[in-house]
């Protein structure tokens, strides 16, 4: 009887530690489906429409996540789409500080998901 008194503080740390790398798996995991397919997609039509890209694309926008959260990834896919209109509002996206930080934080991890993955 003694051990089965003994396994309940064990089965409570296994939940526990369970509990936790769930969690920690949900927060670095922040990219939605959508986002990471609309990746995949974009590098596909850039690299070839093989299986290979396939798979090397989805192994880059997975480094890319490991590296940038979304919400920094959102801003500078916005910087990227909106430095492209003409004009003062353009402009405003291309000459930001803020918005140069953000590219270059992606262009970085697109680098490192270049060398790992292709």
């Amino acid at each position: 009887m003694a051990g089965a008194g003994m396994l309940r503080p064990i089965v409570a740390i296994l939940v526990l530690t369970g509990t936790a790398v769930s969690v920690r798996a949900q927060e670095i995991n922040d990219y939605p489906t959508s986002a990471r397919a609309e990746y995949v997609f974009g590098c596909m039509k850039a690299n070839g429409e093989s299986r290979q890209s396939i798979e090397q694309c989805s192994c880059s926008i997975d480094v890319v996540a490991s590296i940038i959260p979304y919400d920094r990834y959102v801003t500078a896919e916005t910087v990227l789409s909106m430095a492209q209109v003409r004009g003062n509002l353009g402009g405003q996206f291309r000459s930001s500080e803020q918005a140069a930080n953000a590219l270059n934080d992606l262009r970085r991890a697109q680098a490192e998901a270049e060398v790992r993955c292709f």
